[in-house]
C-alpha cells in the first residue's frame, strides 16, 4: 500500500483545486523556495492522517482555509487516494478514497465519497498500519532538532510511548483509584456495624411491649379493613352503575350527534331543494309576466286587426260589384271590337284588290291619255312648225324640259325613299317600345303578385325574427334572475370561506383573484384547497393536516410571487402565503408500507403540475384507522399519522384531537365557492351570449324591416307608376298610327312621283321618236289609227276606273268607318276599361284581406300558444308551490326533529356532567378508602375473612374498644420490630459488602502486579529491538563508527556508564530514569561519547538513526520527511539518501515522500515535483531530476 494521488483544494496556500501527478511507489523528493508551500503539503496529509488538527476552534479553522486575495474561501479539502492492491485496508477494492473537509462550522470525512465518522476514519488507519503510538512515519520540521534536544528522560518517555506502556499506565492508575476507594469503603463498613450492634441490644427489650401492641393493633387494623372495604365495594358498585349508565349516555349523545349533523345535512339538501324551487317559482313568475304581456299585446293587435279586417271585407264587396260591372262593359267593347276587327279583316281583301285593279286601270289610262295627247300634240305642232328644223329646236327644248323634270322627279322620289326608309325605322323602334309597354300593362298583375309575395315573406321573416327576440328577452330575463341567485349564493358562500380564515388572509386572496384577471397574469393558478379533490371520508384528515396550507397560493415561479406581493403591498390588500412550485421541493418521507396506514397523498386527486406542492403540504402524513396505530406508526417512522375523524399524532410524539364539526368544514366551504363561482361565471357568459345574440337579432329585424320597407316603396312605385305608363302606351300607340298615316302617304306620293316618271320618260321617248322621224303636216295612218284605237280604249278605261273607283270609294269608306270607330272609340275605351282594372280590380284588397286574415289567423294562434303556456305555467307554479309548501313542511319538520334531536343531546350532556360530579366524589371516597387501606399497612391473612359475616354496628362497636385499649399503650416504639429488623437487614449486608469490597482489594492488587510486570516487558523489549536496530543502522550511516543505546537505572547512577545495555535485569520499571546515546564515529573500538558531547551535524545523525530504528521497529506503510537532511554533512546525507534507497527498493513498505534542499536525496529519487508559488497560491508540478537539481544548485548560490 502507498499514497497514489493527493489532491487539495482551499488548504492554506493551496486555493485552486491541485491535483498531484500519482507518486512512485518508492523514493519521492519535493523541492522548492522556503516560503512556497512545502509544508503546507505535508500539514494537509497530516490533516487527515494524524491526530495533530482535531477540537479545533473556529479561528483555528479559519487559519486552515486560503486568506489570499479574491473571493473569499469558505471550505476546504485535502483527498488521499491509496493504492490498496495489497488489501491492507479490508474494503475488497483496489483504491481507497479518503477526503477530509473543513469549514467555518464543518468538519467532516468521506471514505470512497462516502460519508463517515472520524472513528471510523481512524480506525480503518489502525487496521492498515498507522500507529497512534509511533508518530515518526511523519517527520515535519523541527522534529529531527527535537529529538537531538531530547534529555535522557524524555527518550525514555518517547521509549514508552513506542512500546504502547500508555495503555498498562492507564490501567494501573484507575485500579489504584479503586483501591483507595475500596478501602475507604471499608472503614466506613466497620464504623456503621458498631452502632448497628449497640442499636440491636437496645430494640430486644422494646420487642416484648410491641408484640402486645400488635395485637391490638392487628385487631383495630382488622376491623377497619372490614369497614373500609364494604365501603369501597358499595362505591365500586355505584362508580360501574355510573360507568354503565356513563357509556349508555355517551352511546346515545354519539348517536344523537351523528343523527343531528345527518339531519343538519338532510336540512341543507331540503334548503338547496327549497331554493331550487323557489328560484323556478320566480323563473316562472318572470315568463308568466312576459306570457302576460304578450298576451295583452296580441289582444290589442288582434283588436286592430280585426278592424282591418272588417274594414277590408267591406271594400271587397264593394269592389266586386265594380268588377263585375266591369267586367261586362270590357265584355261588351272586346265583342265590338273582334266584331269590327273581323269585319275589318273582310274588307281588307277586296278593298286591296279594288285598289290594286283601280291603279292598274288608272295607269294603263294615264299611259293611253298621255300617248293620246302626244298624238294631238304632234299633230298640232306639225300645223306650227313651218320646217323640221324649228320643230326640232322646239323638240329639243321640251326634251330639255322634261329631263329636267324628270331629274327633279328622280330627286324626290330618292328623297321620299329615304325618308320612307327613316320612317320604317322610327316605326319598328316604336312599334318595340308599344310592344314593351303592353308587355308591361299585360304582366302588371303578375309583377304585383310577386311583390305582394316578397313583402309577405319579408313581414314573415320579420315576425320570425321578432319572436326569437322575444324568446331571447324571456330567456335573459330568467338568465338574470339565475345569475342574481347565484349572485346571492356566491356571496353567502364567500362569506361562509371568510369566516374560516383571518380577515387579512381573506381580503388578500380577493385581492390576488382581481389582480391575475387584471394582470392576465397565467402563472397564477390557485390555493392549494382549490386546486384538489378528496374523498369526503378523509376530507376532516386532509383539513387537519393542510391546516391554514389550505389557502396558500400556489404559483409557477418566484419571480410571479414577487410581482403579485409588490402589487398587495402597494394596494395594501392584505397577506398571502404563496408556493412558487420552482421553489417548493418536497423531500422523500420514510412511509410505512401497510394496510393501515395510508399515504394521504394517495386520496388526493390533483394536476400532476402541483405535485411539488401537494407533496410538500401532505406527502409526510398517514392515515390510520385509530389513535393508537396513528401513534404507534409516528414513532416507529418518524411520520405525521392522523385518523379519519382528525385526531392526529405527530411525529414528535404530540396528540392532538376532539371533536370536529364538519358543518365548519374549509374544503367544503372551498367547493361551495368554486361550484358558484362557476355557475356565476357560465351563467354570466350565457348572459352576455344571449345579449350578443340579441344585438345580433336586432340587427337582422333592422335589415329585415328595411327590406320589408323596400319591398312596400317598390309596390307603391309599382302602383303609382301605372298611369304614366297608361299615358306613355297612349302616346307611345298614337305616334305608331300617325307614323304608319306618315308612311302610307310618302308611299302614295312615291306611287305618284313615279307615275310622274314615267310619263314624263314616256314624253321624253315621244320627242326623241318624233325628232328622229320626218317632218310632216299630218300624221301617219298609222298614228290616226292609234289615235282612234286610243280615244276608245280610254273611254272603256275611263268607264272601268270609274266603276272600279266608285267601288273602292264604298269599300273605303266603310273601311274607314270602321278604323276611325275602332281607333277612336272602342280602343279608347278598352284602354279606358283597361285603366279602370286597377281600381275595380279586387286583387290588392283580395291579397290585403288575405294578408290581414292570415295576420290574424297567427295572432289567434299566438294568442291560444300564449294560453296554452299561461295554463303549464300556472299548472307549474302550482305544483312548485305544492312542492315548496311540502319542503317547507318537511323542514319544519326536520326543524322541530333537529331542536329535540338537541335537547335530547343537552340533556343527556346534563345527565353525563351530574353523573361525572357525583363519579368525581365516589372516586374521591373511593381514593380515601383505598389510602385508608393503604395506611393500614400489610394485613394479616385473617383480615379478609375473620369479620366478613360480622354486622356493621357490632364492627363498629367493638372498634372503640379496640382504639381505647391502645390508648394505654401511645408511649411504645411502634417500630421495634420493624427498626430491628432493618439493623438486622442492614448488618448482614454490609458483613456481605466488607467481605466483596476484602476480594476486590485482592484482585486489584494481583492486576497491578500483572500490568507492572507487563509493562516492563513491554519496555526491555522495546529497548533491546530499538537498541538493536540502532546499532544497525548507525553503522549503515556511519560504517567507521559504532553506536547504542543505554538504558539508566536508579541503581546504578553512579555505575560506568559502558554497562552493557543488554543484560536482562529484573527489576521494576521505576527502576529506569532514562534511555542515553552512546556513539564513536571514527573507530569501533574507541572510547565513544555520549550524544552531549557530539557536533550539531553528529547529533542530527544520531537523532534520524534512531528515528529509522523506531520504524524498523513499527514499520508504517509510508514515511514523510520534511527537510531531516537540513543539518547534515554532505558525507552523512548521502548515506542518508543510499538508506533510503535501499528501503524503498527492498521493503514492501517503503513508500518516501520527502522535501529537501540538497542534491544527495535527489540523486536517488524516483520522482521529483516542484513547488511554485504565485500570486498567493501554491502548485505542485513534476520536474525532471536536473531541473531540481538545478533548483538546489541555484538555492547554494
Amino acid at each position: 500500500m502507498f499514497i497514489k494521488q493527493i489532491i487539495i483544494q482551499g488548504f492554506k496556500s493551496y486555493k485552486e483545486q491541485t491535483v498531484i501527478e500519482p507518486f512512485s511507489p518508492k523514493h519521492n523528493v519535493i523541492v522548492g523556495r522556503n516560503g512556497t508551500g512545502k509544508s503546507n503539503f505535508f500539514a494537509a496529509i497530516r490533516f487527515v492522517l494524524s491526530d495533530a488538527y482535531t477540537q479545533m476552534g473556529r479561528e483555528e479553522r479559519q487559519a486552515l482555509l486560503h486568506e489570499g486575495s479574491g473571493s473569499a474561501v469558505m471550505s476546504a479539502y485535502v483527498e488521499i487516494i491509496f493504492d490498496n492492491s495489497d488489501e491492507r485496508f479490508p474494503t475488497g477494492k483496489d483504491e481507497l478514497i479518503l477526503r477530509r473537509t473543513i469549514g467555518l462550522k464543518k468538519d467532516e470525512y468521506s471514505l470512497d465519497r462516502k460519508n463517515a465518522t472520524k472513528a471510523d476514519v481512524m480506525n480503518l488507519l489502525e487496521s492498515a498500519g498507522f500507529s497512534r503510538s509511533n508518530p515518526y512515519y511523519i517527520v515535519p520540521q523541527g522534529r529531527v532538532t527535537t529529538l537531538t534536544n531530547m534529555k535522557d528522560g524524555e527518550r525514555l518517555n518517547l521509549l514508552k510511548e513506542v512500546a504502547g506502556t500508555q495503555v498498562y499506565e492507564g490501567r494501573r492508575t484507575e485500579s489504584l483509584k479503586i483501591m483507595t476507594e475500596t478501602t475507604n469503603k471499608r472503614a466506613k463498613i466497620d464504623e456503621l456495624l458498631d452502632y448497628i450492634k449497640e442499636r440491636l441490644s437496645e430494640l430486644e427489650e422494646e420487642k416484648e411491649e410491641l408484640r402486645n401492641y400488635q395485637e391490638k393493633d392487628k385487631e383495630r387494623r382488622c376491623l377497619e379493613y372490614t369497614i373500609y372495604h364494604r365501603e369501597q365495594d358499595e362505591i365500586s358498585n355505584a362508580l360501574a352503575s355510573i360507568d354503565d349508565s356513563r357509556q349508555t349516555g355517551v352511546d346515545e349523545t354519539d348517536d344523537g350527534r351523528e343523527r343531528f349533523i345527518q339531519g343538519e345535512k338532510e336540512m341543507a339538501e331540503i334548503d338547496k331543494e327549497i331554493g331550487e324551487v323557489k328560484q323556478q317559482i320566480e323563473l316562472l313568475r318572470v315568463d308568466q309576466r312576459q306570457l302576460e304581456n304578450s298576451r295583452r299585446d296580441n289582444a290589442r293587435h288582434r283588436a286592430k286587426v280585426e278592424l282591418e279586417v272588417k274594414g277590408l271585407s267591406d271594400g271587397h264587396s264593394a269592389a266586386q260589384q265594380a268588377r263585375r260591372r266591369y267586367q261586362t262593359e270590357l265584355n261588351e267593347v272586346q265583342s265590338a271590337i273582334h266584331q269590327r276587327e273581323g269585319e275589318l279583316e273582310g274588307l281588307l281583301p277586296g278593298y286591296s284588290d279594288l285598289k290594286e285593279q283601280e291603279g292598274a286601270v288608272k295607269t294603263q289610262l294615264d299611259a293611253a291619255e298621255a300617248l293620246r295627247k302626244r298624238l294631238y300634240a304632234k299633230q298640232g305642232r306639225n300645223a306650227q312648225f313651218r320646217s323640221r328644223k324649228e320643230r326640232d329646236q322646239w323638240l329639243e327644248k321640251e326634251v330639255a324640259a322634261v329631263y329636267d323634270a324628270l331629274a327633279a322627279r328622280k330627286a324626290i322620289r330618292m328623297q321620299t325613299t329615304e325618308e320612307i326608309t327613316e320612317l320604317e325605322k322610327e316605326l319598328e323602334t316604336v312599334q318595340a317600345r308599344v310592344a314593351d309597354l303592353r308587355e308591361k300593362l299585360d304582366g302588371r298583375g303578375d309583377n304585383m303578385q310577386s311583390i305582394s309575395q316578397e313583402i309577405q315573406s319579408a313581414k314573415d321573416e320579420r315576425d320570425q325574427l321578432m319572436d326569437q327576440r322575444k324568446e331571447l328577452w324571456r330567456e335573459e330575463a330568467k338568465l338574470d334572475s339565475a345569475i342574481s341567485n347565484a349572485q346571492q349564493e356566491l356571496d353567502r358562500a364567500d362569506r361562509t370561506l371568510s369566516h374560516t380564515m383571518d380577515q387579512n388572509t381573506s381580503r388578500g386572496l380577493a385581492a390576488v383573484r382581481r389582480i391575475k384577471r387584471q394582470h392576465n397574469l397565467e402563472g397564477v393558478y390557485g390555493t392549494l384547497a382549490e386546486l384538489l379533490q378528496v374523498n369526503d371520508k378523509y376530507r376532516t384528515a386532509v383539513e387537519v393536516t393542510a391546516g391554514n396550507s389550505l389557502f396558500h397560493y400556489v404559483v409557477d415561479n418566484d419571480e410571479t410571487a414577487t410581482k403579485v406581493l409588490e402589487i398587495l403591498q402597494r394596494e395594501k390588500s392584505g397577506r398571502v402565503t404563496f408556493m412558487p412550485l420552482n421553489r417548493v421541493k418536497a423531500r422523500p418521507a420514510n412511509l410505512p408500507k401497510a394496510g393501515d396506514a395510508i399515504p394521504m397523498i394517495e386520496k388526493l386527486q390533483y394536476d400532476q403540475r402541483f405535485v411539488n406542492a401537494v407533496q410538500h403540504v401532505f406527502g409526510k402524513t398517514i392515515v390510520c384507522p385509530n389513535l393508537a396505530i396513528a401513534a404507534q406508526y409516528a414513532r416507529s417512522h418518524g411520520v405525521n399519522a392522523i385518523t379519519p375523524e382528525g385526531d392526529r399524532s405527530d411525529k414528535k410524539g404530540a396528540l392532538t384531537g376532539g371533536f370536529y364539526d364538519p358543518r365548519q368544514s374549509r374544503l367544503e366551504a372551498v367547493r361551495n365557492v368554486s361550484k358558484w363561482r362557476d355557475e356565476y361565471e357560465t351563467l354570466s357568459s350565457r348572459g352576455s351570449l344571449i345579449k350578443h345574440s340579441l344585438e345580433q337579432k336586432d340587427q337582422e329585424i333592422t335589415r329585415s324591416v328595411g327590406k320589408l320597407q323596400k319591398l312596400e316603396q317598390k309596390r307603391q312605385q309599382f302602383e303609382n307608376s301605372y298611369g304614366p305608363l297608361r299615358q306613355e302606351y297612349r302616346s307611345t300607340a298614337t305616334s305608331l298610327q300617325k307614323l304608319k298615316e306618315s308612311i302610307d302617304a310618302r308611299k302614295q306620293a312615291k306611287e305618284n312621283v313615279e307615275a310622274s316618271i314615267k310619263t314624263l320618260g314616256d314624253q321624253q321617248n315621244s320627242y326623241e321618236a318624233e325628232q328622229s322621224s320626218e317632218f310632216k303636216k299630218v300624221l301617219t295612218a298609222d298614228e290616226e289609227q292609234q289615235l282612234e284605237d286610243l280615244s276608245s280604249s280610254v273611254q272603256q278605261l275611263r268607264k272601268q276606273y270609274s266603276e272600279l273607283s266608285t267601288k273602292r270609294s264604298e269599300l273605303e269608306g266603310r273601311k274607314s268607318i270602321l278604323e276611325v270607330e275602332l281607333r277612336e272609340n272602342l280602343h279608347q275605351r278598352l284602354e279606358q276599361l283597361n285603366a279602370q282594372e286597377t281600381e275595380v280590380s279586387d286583387g290588392n284588397s283580395k291579397s290585403s284581406l288575405e294578408e290581414a286574415q292570415r295576420e290574424l289567423s297567427k295572432i289567434e294562434e299566438a294568442i291560444e300558444a300564449v294560453h296554452d303556456e299561461l295554463q303549464e305555467i300556472e299548472e307549474s307554479t302550482e305544483s312548485a308551490h305544492t312542492a315548496l309548501g311540502q319542503l317547507e313542511q318537511t323542514r319544519g319538520e326536520k326543524q322541530r326533529q333537529q331542536e329535540e334531536i338537541a335537547k335530547s343531546i343537552e340533556r343527556h350532556q346534563r345527565r353525563i356532567e351530574k353523573s361525572m360530579e357525583k363519579k368525581s366524589l365516589l372516586t374521591k371516597r373511593a381514593t380515601e378508602c383505598s389510602r385508608n387501606i393503604r395506611d393500614l399497612g400489610v394485613l394479616p391473612e385473617e383480615a379478609f375473612g375473620r369479620f366478613e359475616k360480622t354486622n356493621s354496628n357490632a364492627i363498629v362497636k367493638r372498634l372503640h374498644k379496640v382504639n381505647d385499649s391502645l390508648k394505654k399503650y401511645s408511649h411504645v416504639n411502634k417500630k421495634a420490630f420493624e427498626q430491628y429488623n432493618n439493623f438486622t437487614k442492614q448488618r448482614d449486608t454490609l458483613t456481605k459488602r466488607r467481605e466483596e469490597l476484602d476480594s476486590s482489594q485482592s484482585s486489584i492488587e494481583e492486576l497491578i502486579e500483572v500490568l507492572d510486570q507487563r509493562k516492563d516487558e513491554a519496555i526491555e523489549r522495546t529497548f533491546k529491538q530499538v537498541s538493536r536496530e540502532f546499532a544497525d543502522t548507525f553503522e549503515k550511516l556511519v560504517p567507521a563508527g559504532k553506536g547504542r543505546l543505554i538504558i539508566q537505572r536508579k541503581t546504578d547512577r553512579a555505575q560506568d556508564e559502558e554497562e552493557d545495555s543488554e543484560e536482562e535485569i529484573k527489576e521494576s520499571v521505576e527502576n529506569y530514569i532514562g534511555v542515553g546515546i552512546s556513539v564513536s564515529f571514527n573507530s569501533k573500538h574507541d572510547e565513544q561519547q555520549r550524544i552531549q558531547q557530539l557536533s550539531g551535524g553528529q547529533k542530527s545523525l544520531c537523532a534520524l538513526a534512531l528515528v529509522f530504528a523506531i520504524q524498523q521497529c513499527d514499520p508504517a506503510p509510508f514515511y514523510l520527511f520534511d527537510e531531516i537532511d537540513a543539518n547534515l554533512d554532505a558525507q552523512y546525507r548521502t548515506a542518508v539518501a543510499n538508506m533510503l534507497k535501499v528501503i524503498s527498493e527492498n521493503s514492501e513498505n517503503g513508500q518516501f515522500i520527502c522535501t529537501t534542499f540538497r542534491p544527495e536525496m535527489l540523486m536517488v529519487a524516483d520522482k521529483c515535483y516542484g513547488v511554485a508559488y504565485s500570486n498567493k497560491t501554491s502548485s505542485i508540478d513534476v520536474v525532471r531530476r536536473e531541473e531540481a537539481l538545478e533548483f538546489v544548485e541555484g538555492q547554494k548560490q
